[in-house]
Order: C-alpha cells, then sequence, then structure tokens
C-alpha cells in the first residue's frame, strides 16, 4: 500500500517531529491494530444487519449454536462466552425472544436454573448467518497471502494470550 495512504505512519511522524524525546514505535502496531478492528467490525457489522442482527444477537445465537444439540446453554454462560454483565445478555435475550429465535425455561438439571435455546428459526438464521460470516472473513482475508495470514495468526495468538487467562476450574465438593 503507498505510504500516503498510511495514516499511522504520517501520525508517528508528526510525533516523532513534535515529540522527539518519546519512541512513537509502538504506534506502529497498536495504531494499524486500532484502525484495522474498526474496519472489520463494519465489515463484520454488514452481515449481521443483513439477518436482523447485532453483533452481540449473531454472538449469542452463534454461541448457543456451537453449543451442539439440543443448542442450549446457561445465561451465565452465555455472558461470560460473550463477555458481556448479565444485564446486557438480558436485554439481547430479551430481543431474541421477542424475535422468536431463542426460548427461556426452567433447567431440567437444576430447577432453579433457566436454559437459553435456540429455536428452530434461531438455529435456520444462525446457520445461514454464519455461513455468510465465514464467506466475508475469508474475502477480508483474501487480502492476505496465505503465508502472511497464517503469520500473522500465529503472532495474533501468541500476543492474544498474554492478556486472556483460563477461566478457572471449578473443584468438586
Amino acid at each position: 500500500m503507498p505510504e500516503h495512504f498510511d495514516h499511522v505512519a504520517r501520525i508517528q511522524r508528526e510525533w516523532a517531529r513534535e515529540r522527539p524525546d518519546l519512541d512513537v514505535t509502538p504506534q506502529g502496531v497498536i495504531g494499524r491494530l486500532h484502525r484495522l478492528s474498526a474496519h472489520l467490525a463494519e465489515q463484520l457489522c454488514v452481515v449481521y444487519r443483513r439477518y436482523g442482527l447485532g453483533e452481540g444477537e449473531f454472538d449469542v445465537l452463534a454461541a448457543l449454536r456451537r453449543a451442539g444439540e439440543p443448542f442450549e446453554r446457561a445465561p451465565g454462560e452465555l455472558a461470560a462466552f460473550t463477555m458481556v454483565t448479565t444485564g446486557a445478555m438480558t436485554k439481547r435475550l430479551d430481543r431474541l425472544e421477542r424475535d422468536g429465535l431463542v426460548a427461556r425455561r426452567p433447567s431440567t438439571v437444576d430447577g432453579r436454573g433457566r436454559v437459553v435455546a435456540l429455536t428452530i428459526a434461531g438455529r435456520e438464521l444462525i446457520d445461514q448467518a454464519f455461513t455468510e460470516h465465514m464467506r466475508n472473513e475469508r474475502r477480508l482475508l483474501d487480502e492476505l497471502a496465505p503465508e502472511q495470514a497464517a503469520a500473522l495468526e500465529s503472532l495474533l495468538t501468541a500476543w492474544l494470550a498474554a492478556f486472556e487467562t483460563p477461566l478457572p476450574e471449578v473443584a468438586d465438593g
């Protein structure tokens, strides 16, 4: 890409000129990731909107679909998997239930608990939306050579691991 399109490089040069006492090299990575994140979110949301979903609703339906038969999870699990508060999850579930995409019912394992399950309509919708979502992600990655995509995945996996810790295991008893 020609440098005149590289806004981050321009910003780095300006800061280096104005603050030569500071090392602005981290902006090269962080600034580009930040800009790329915004571009990717915009491109991904195009698919979600085609199916009448926001990113949050898509994430909930996808988490339920990934659970396998009978495509259900507890609301707290969904909140943890999608990294939102239980209050935000309740709002998402209210909308999805109103639209007939999920149903809430008492848990058969824990009579006091509840589970959220995909409806037939919800499963059909997420299967279609996820198929298009994967085509869209492939299109976005096609900007890179396969080796570049593999190297980027490896680097991002290592870096992300530094920020995310596994969920603690719950001891029995």
